[in-house]
């Protein structure tokens, strides 16, 4: 019998590699042959980023200011709710992680990180850290192939990406807690009012922008901090790019047609979803974080993620689950067009219904095209390096070789 498990280790300078039994001296060998590289491209990346992130800040309280300063009260407070709700998650999570990072170092520097989350900008922090391992990393060190992680140039190259793969984990949390909800309300008071104004088109192109950086920062940075994951090229960016952005689109029409038959059927569907993802994360057992609480926090986060998009939450192989996923979207999608044919006639004949229509279809199946050519020619077949444990009768036993990982390990996969 062989018992497959991926373990988490914390440390001061962050993630480390995942393996599995290895000798010694062929363990040394993958180690360094594993050895990630923070470019200038990143580096450039990472600043686009951060302003990109500062665009965004400025862009929501905008399109909020105009809808209070115009009376829709409403609209404004959703958008400042998804914000703080958004933020607030986050900068539990980043504190947390400093807290992990920096256990058993000086408490005074800990209790300014957390004044300086208290006030939202955590984020900020990161970004310092980052954009400062970053400059090193990329114009001051070369890393050496040959070398270990404990030579300085790889060290500082390690500090780098560990940065850099936090702040793209904090984002995939935003996207999905903020941006993505966003991009649903304003699409949702786009077929409701038939108005548009600068403002809202503002705020659409940054949700999807938004949405799509996120998506592919994220999935370079899994790749980067994780073994045997090959190097993510230009083709398999733009495949997986728009077979995230087009399944998510499709499926933000679809709950926003619903949305304009029913906000109440609308609402109870959400619900149903969350619960039906949180359930499913549970059943998982995932060991994301060293507490409970943080753990359940981080499940409910995940439950919500399910809601727009699939994600592997264990690492293992999900064929027949991102199959289902994605066909029970499809009917509820093809459902709903139905049911606005049968039941409100009256709104076909509406230019809106029949744009959004066509736009769920396509967005939908091209999406899926995406999808199956991703996981069919650009995905690798290992999603989670397996350590394998032989017991005393298959194997030696004490002949276990661990190579340490971290964060991204128990995250969430794809």
């Amino acid at each position: 019998m062989r018992r497959w498990y991926c373990q988490e280790k914390d440390s001061i300078v962050g993630k480390h590699l995942d393996s599995f039994t290895l000798s010694e001296e062929r363990m040394k060998t993958v180690a360094v042959s594993h050895m990630m590289k923070f470019t200038k491209q990143n580096f450039f990346f990472l600043v686009g980023g951060m302003m990109i992130y500062v665009v965004d800040i400025v862009v929501y309280f905008w399109v909020a200011s105009r809808y209070f300063c115009q009376g829709q009260y409403s609209w404004s407070i959703l958008i400042l709710c998804f914000r703080s709700l958004s933020s607030t998650i986050t900068q539990i999570f980043s504190y947390e992680w400093f807290k992990n990072d920096w256990e058993g170092t000086d408490t005074g520097k800990l209790k300014l990180v957390f004044l300086v989350h208290l006030f939202h900008c955590g984020i900020f922090i990161r970004y310092w850290f980052a954009l400062k391992y970053g400059c090193q990393a990329a114009f001051k060190q070369t890393s050496s192939r040959g070398a270990s992680e404990a030579d300085p140039s790889n060290f500082i190259q390690k500090q780098a990406i560990d940065a850099v793969t936090d702040i793209n984990m904090l984002r995939v949390f935003k996207t999905f807690l903020e941006t993505t909800p966003q991009l649903f309300l304003q699409i949702y008071i786009l077929m409701e009012h038939g108005k548009t104004h600068v403002y809202q088109y503002a705020a659409i192109m940054m949700s999807f922008c938004g949405i799509s950086l996120s998506m592919v920062d994220y999935q370079i940075s899994l790749r980067k901090s994780l073994p045997d994951k090959d190097e993510f090229r230009v083709l398999s960016k733009f495949m997986y790019l728009f077979y995230k952005l087009l399944t998510i689109t499709s499926w933000i029409l679809s709950i926003s047609l619903i949305t304009l038959f029913s906000v109440r059927i609308s609402v109870i569907v959400l619900i149903f979803l969350w619960i039906c993802g949180f359930t499913w994360t549970l059943k998982q057992h995932t060991t994301f974080c060293k507490s409970k609480k943080m753990e359940y926090l981080y499940r409910t986060v995940v439950g919500i993620i399910l809601i727009f998009s699939f994600f592997n939450i264990k690492g293992r192989r999900t064929k027949v689950l991102i199959s289902i996923y994605y066909a029970t979207h499809t009917v509820v999608s093809l459902g709903i067009l139905f049911v606005y044919m049968f039941w409100k006639p009256s709104i076909i004949k509406e230019i809106c219904f029949t744009i959004v229509s066509i736009l769920t279809i396509s967005s939908l199946v091209l999406g899926i095209i995406f999808l199956v050519v991703y996981y069919s020619h650009f995905h690798p077949t290992t999603y989670c390096t397996p350590q394998a444990y032989s017991d005393e009768i298959d194997g030696v036993a004490g002949q276990k070789v661990r190579v340490k990982t971290g964060r991204f390990q128990n995250f969430l996969m794809q």
